[in-house]
């Protein structure tokens, strides 16, 4: 009977000993992949699939180096205890997020720390919420809050901000100023009909020629040609580096420089994206719909109107971008910002004053390079006036 016992006693202990190894192993997966922030499922998890996913995938691994692990682990694991289901994946995620929050609250005590939060869209156009918790040690000089221009946000009454303030007297809030000038931008841009009309057509145009990695690649095979015939005719100087071939960028809703770097791509690969529009208008094998979308472009992209808003717009984000990106700058402090704001607004003013007769002579040159008709400029309210706003334009 005395045997039985001491075989049974042994027998649990080794279940004891497996299961926390088995268990171990699964934690150092997910404290890993975590760490290194991956994904831990995969798209087939099954026996037969090639690729499980990164957590089963890194326990294999770790089986291979360690015969120990992988007599307790997978197919050698019974049924009800393999550790490796969601349900348990997401437990030990919980556990990890326990303790961080925890050492973070008795590393953090009585002194300062910064809370920034922040929203955007996924692709599915699901808005989610990003908080970060910077704290400092005792030697540590950031303070306060960070958060974008949502009223629920940054309210005085109802926001988030109103609601720390309540239990927090000196918790401050400060609002990105590069965001505030980037929004303030593009709301800006957004009255002036034209170049909001300007825009939208260049994010329809973009569409059209980048719907398809086939078009795509004919786009890019369209400007490799172009930077070729430029480079043979003297028009563009090679070296290292120089003419780099890119693809079309798509400006966001909340970012002007990428407004910038948008216009900027376009104008780049102009050529090739007429080349591009001017092979699917006549293309029998696409659909109406897409020969429409193609002959729409094509019309929108070849007229003065979109040109000459496309330089002048050049003109003026090459201006505001460097202040966009110097505002982001972490060494950056007030009297610099303050001045770099002062600089950008006398630029500004020079480019009102005496810009408009270099800014025609770009449109014109780029014009006659590209074939397309010039408006007639004797239409001009007062005639040898410097001053023409677009509206003024006979298109």
């Amino acid at each position: 009977m005395s045997h039985i016992e001491n075989v049974i006693v042994k027998r649990n202990k080794k279940v004891v000993l497996d299961s926390r190894l088995r268990l171990k192993t699964s934690i150092d997966a997910i404290r890993w992949l975590t760490f290194q922030a991956c994904a831990f499922r995969g798209h087939d998890e099954s026996a037969k699939s090639m690729n499980q996913g990164n957590f089963l995938e890194m326990i294999k691994i770790l089986a291979s180096y360690n015969n120990s692990v992988k007599e307790v682990v997978l197919e050698n694991a019974p049924k009800n205890a393999k550790y490796t289901s969601s349900t348990v994946q997401k437990e030990i995620l919980h556990t990890f997020a326990h303790e961080v929050q925890k050492t973070i609250r008795e590393d953090i005590g009585n002194s300062k720390f910064c809370l920034i939060v922040d929203e955007s869209r996924d692709a599915s156009k699901k808005e989610q919420m990003g908080i970060v918790v910077r704290f400092v040690d005792k030697e540590g000089f950031i303070r306060g809050q960070g958060y974008d221009e949502a009223s629920n946000m940054r309210g005085e009454w109802n926001g988030l901000q109103a609601l720390i303030l309540k239990e927090y007297p000196y918790a401050y809030y400060v609002h990105c100023m590069a965001h505030q000038l980037q929004l303030a931008l593009i709301a800006a841009s957004r009255e002036v009909y034209k170049v909001h009309n300007f825009f939208q057509n260049a994010i329809f145009i973009i569409n059209v020629v980048s719907v398809s990695a086939k078009r795509n690649d004919e786009l890019l095979k369209n400007q490799a040609e172009e930077i070729v015939r430029a480079v043979e005719l003297g028009e563009l100087e090679s070296g290292r580096g120089a003419n780099q071939i890119g693809a079309l960028q798509r400006p966001t809703d909340t970012t002007w420089s990428s407004h910038y770097n948008s216009i900027c791509s376009l104008a780049r690969m102009f050529g090739a994206t007429v080349s591009v529009l001017r092979s699917l208008a006549p293309d029998r094998s696409l659909s109406p719909y897409s020969r429409g979308d193609a002959v729409a472009s094509l019309e929108k992209l070849l007229s003065f109107e979109f040109v000459f808003v496309m330089h002048l717009m050049i003109e003026i984000t090459a201006i505001t971008n460097t202040l966009c990106q110097a505002l982001q700058d972490k060494s950056l402090d007030i009297l610099n910002a303050l001045s770099l704001v002062s600089s950008t607004k006398m630029f500004i003013q020079k480019l009102r004053d005496n810009g408009w007769e270099p800014l025609l002579e770009k449109v014109n040159s780029f014009c006659h390079k590209y074939e397309i008709e010039l408006p007639d400029m004797s239409c001009r309210a007062r005639e040898g006036s410097t001053e023409m706003p677009i509206a003024t334009l006979c298109v």
